[in-house]
C-alpha cells in the first residue's frame, strides 16, 4: 500500500484541537446524559474533533460493552459535525484488531492505537503490530506514542515505514521530544498528521510542523484551545503565544495530580452538576491540586 499524495495542513481531516474526552461517572456508572451534553458543548465551543476512550477517558477501567457504548454515543451525538477518533489500543494485536472492528461498526472516523505497552516489543514487533491492524481494517489509524506510559517507544525510522501504509495517517506524539516533529516530518512526509499529545508543548510542536493536539486542557477550555490551534494553523504566532500564556497554568494544573482527577474537578467548577466521579485506581484531585486548578481557571479567565 502506498501513501496518497501529500496534503496541505488545511486538507487534513485530523487537525486542530481534539479533546481527549473524560468519561463522566455517576456512582461509578457511565452518565450518558452528562456525556451527551459534554460532547454538544465541545462542538459548540469549536473543537475540531473528539477522542473518546483514551487515557483521559479512563478507558482502562471500562469493560468492552461500556467502552463501545461510549464511542457509539459520541458518534451519535456528534452527528458527523466533527470527526470521532476512538481509542482502540491494546498490547495484544488480536484485541486491537477486535477494537478496530468495533469502532468501525459504531461509525468512528478513525482509531487511536497506542504503542503496545508492558510487553516491550522490538521495533520490528511495533511495525508488525500496526501493519497487521492496517491490514485488518480500512479505518484510518493514528499511532499513539507515549513512552512514559508504555515503556516501548516507536522510533522515527519505524514510524516512517508505517507512514508508507495509506491508512496509517498520523501520530499522537506524547514523547515530549520536540525535535521529533522535524525528524518525523522528514521521515513521514508533510501529509502525515502530527498531533501533539502534550498541551504544554503545543506551541513549539505546531511551529515545527504539527497540525493539532489531542488535548486534555480542551476538556476544560475548548474555546481557548480551539482558538489557539486556529491561530497556529493560520500562522498567527503572536496570537498563539498570547493564548499559550493564558492557558499554560491550566496545562500544568491538570497534571498536578493523577489525570483525570484535576480535569474532572475543573469541569465541576465550570459546569455545575458535572460528575467528578472516577473509578479506582484513579482518585479525586488532592486539595493542593484543586487550589492549582482554581488558580489556573482564574488566570485563564474561565472563572
Amino acid at each position: 500500500m502506498s501513501r496518497t499524495p501529500v496534503q496541505e495542513k488545511e486538507d487534513l481531516m485530523f487537525r486542530g484541537s481534539l479533546p481527549a474526552l473524560v468519561t463522566p461517572f455517576c456512582d461509578e456508572a457511565f452518565d450518558e446524559g452528562a456525556f451527551r451534553d459534554f460532547v454538544e458543548w465541545q462542538i459548540a465551543e469549536g473543537s475540531h474533533g473528539l477522542v473518546p476512550c483514551g487515557t483521559t477517558g479512563e478507558a482502562s477501567t471500562l469493560d468492552f460493552e461500556e467502552h463501545w457504548s461510549v464511542v457509539e454515543i459520541c458518534v451519535d451525538q456528534a452527528r458527523g459535525r466533527v470527526p470521532v477518533v476512538a481509542g482502540c489500543g491494546s498490547n495484544c494485536t488480536r484485541s486491537a484488531r477486535a477494537n478496530m472492528k468495533a469502532a468501525a461498526e459504531r461509525g468512528a472516523d478513525a482509531a487511536l492505537c497506542v504503542v503496545p505497552y508492558y510487553n516491550k516489543p522490538s521495533q520490528d514487533g511495533l511495525y508488525a503490530h500496526f501493519a497487521a491492524l492496517a491490514e485488518a481494517s480500512a479505518l484510518p489509524i493514528l499511532v499513539y506514542n507515549v513512552p512514559s506510559r508504555t515503556v516501548a517507544d516507536i522510533s522515527v525510522e519505524t514510524l516512517g515505514r508505517l507512514a508508507g501504509i495509506d491508512t496509517i495517517v498520523g501520530v499522537k506524539d506524547a514523547s515530549g521530544n520536540l525535535a521529533r516533529v522535524s525528524a518525523q516530518r522528514i521521515a513521514c512526509g508533510t501529509g502525515f498528521a502530527q498531533l501533539s499529545g502534550n498541551d504544554d508543548m503545543s506551541l513549539g510542536f505546531m511551529a515545527m510542523g504539527g497540525v493539532g493536539c489531542v488535548s486534555v486542557s480542551a476538556n476544560v477550555a475548548p474555546r481557548l484551545c480551539a482558538d489557539f490551534q486556529n491561530a497556529c494553523l493560520a500562522g498567527d504566532w503572536p496570537q498563539a503565544l498570547a493564548l499559550q500564556d493564558r492557558l499554560y497554568p491550566l496545562h500544568a494544573a491538570l497534571f498536578s495530580d493523577a489525570s483525570p482527577g484535576p480535569t474532572k474537578y475543573a469541569l465541576s467548577r465550570l459546569r455545575p452538576g458535572f460528575p467528578e466521579g472516577l473509578r479506582l485506581p484513579m482518585t479525586p484531585a488532592s486539595a493542593a491540586s484543586r487550589r492549582a486548578v482554581d488558580s489556573a481557571l482564574e488566570h485563564a479567565g474561565l472563572i
